[in-house]
């Protein structure tokens, strides 16, 4: 394998430095604390082609693969990784999903505003009593002629509120049933289509999370991806590739505390020399920067194996899991070396603290990457 960028990746990591250092390294403090969703950031993103990274060229996006993805969604994580969930959102899961499963039609109907982010786009799994337990969901959809009457409730959605196109899945069978579900899509505006309460998080605050509300919503079959049946199928595929985007955004995270921890210790002075000549912070350091290596080659293995249709599923969970516990890890000891200035709003590393939770919760906990992993060991 060539562990070099590519001249695309150079390219656009250079241009994500340039463009976060001038449109969001400024407002970090202000989005985190007031929990602002800065819309017009993302249309910023969306006409540099950030929002429709994977979307082909035909249908207004910028047509590239799996390893430029990566590097757009680390890049921006490393500054400010609740701006790098909510790219991996709408790129891969609401995006991806309509792109992967949706006809030429529904293809041509939305991918070009979400490749612009002229929309903002959602995706709705999760439910108040379902996480993990998909298959459980309670949001119903009963067929009207050529309509679906739908009912219930989505929770943590990303964009549930700001987001102008929905993909969600919903219940068109018996509860339980892996064929029992289907997939739609939902535009701002649809009678009995609402948001609920955004969410108080504990990090990634600036990435907009509330409820999706469907109340006697009725939505034409036009709008149905794929056949009746296939929703859950279909939403394990685009997890697949989503846990990819968890895995840009924990080595994203990652390499930020990392590299903030590692610029403090040069400048930190303790008993005449800096923390870093001390074994008890170089070794930190060393065992933080190894860990980071291991995130990013098990990352680039699954999208070389997402890049040529090889099936993804155990190694897209094994990066996704390692990337995530080792951001956690990392974002941890970064604070340690800053010793209390790094328990201050003072320094970066108490958010990238705070935010890298969410990575080994979001889109499959770490119990079910390792549940999915040794099913596929045992199976093979």
């Amino acid at each position: 394998m060539n562990f070099d960028y590519n001249e695309t990746q150079s390219m656009i990591a250079q241009s994500i430095k340039d463009f976060a250092e001038k449109n969001i390294r400024p407002y970090i403090m202000e989005w985190d604390e007031a929990q602002i969703f800065p819309i017009p950031l993302f249309k910023k993103l969306g006409e540099m082609g950030f929002m429709g990274v994977l979307v082909p060229e035909e249908y207004g996006g910028s047509g590239l693969g799996y390893h430029e993805y990566i590097t757009v969604v680390e890049e921006i994580s490393k500054v400010d990784p609740s701006i790098g969930l909510s790219v991996a959102a709408h790129n891969s899961l609401c995006t991806n999903h309509i792109l992967t499963f949706g006809n030429e039609a529904q293809k041509k109907k939305w991918l070009p505003k979400l490749a612009t982010a002229e929309h903002i786009g959602a995706w709705g799994l999760t439910e108040h009593n379902t996480g993990s337990d998909a298959g459980g969901m309670n949001t119903t959809a009963v067929k009207d002629g050529d309509f679906w009457v739908v009912n219930g409730a989505k929770n943590f959605i990303t964009h549930a509120i700001s987001g102008d196109v929905a993909v969600v899945i919903v219940r068109t069978g018996e509860k339980g049933d892996s064929k029992g579900m289907t997939a739609f899509v939902f535009e701002k505006g649809m009678p009995g289509f609402t948001s609920g309460k955004k969410e108080n998080k504990l990090g990634m605050r600036a990435s907009e999370t509330a409820e999706l509300v469907f109340d006697n919503c009725r939505v034409s079959d036009a709008n149905r991806l794929g056949e009746v049946g296939q929703g859950f199928v279909q939403a394990m595929k685009i997890l697949d590739g989503g846990r990819i985007s968890i895995g840009a955004l924990s080595l994203g995270i990652a390499k930020g505390a990392y590299e903030a921890a590692l610029k403090y210790s040069k400048e930190r002075h303790q008993f005449g020399q800096p923390i870093s000549s001390f074994q008890g912070i170089s070794f930190k350091l060393a065992d933080m920067a190894t860990e980071i290596e291991a995130s990013e080659l098990l990352l680039h293995k699954a999208a070389f194996f997402k890049q040529r249709h090889k099936p993804v599923t155990t190694m897209g969970a094994m990066a996704k899991m390692y990337a995530s516990e080792a951001c956690v890890k990392i974002a941890n000891e970064a604070i340690q070396i800053h010793g209390g200035y790094g328990y201050t709003k003072d320094f970066p590393v108490e958010k990238f603290y705070r935010d890298a939770k969410l990575c080994t919760i979001g889109e499959g906990t770490t119990e079910i990457q390792k549940l999915v992993i040794s099913r596929n060991l045992l199976k093979d």
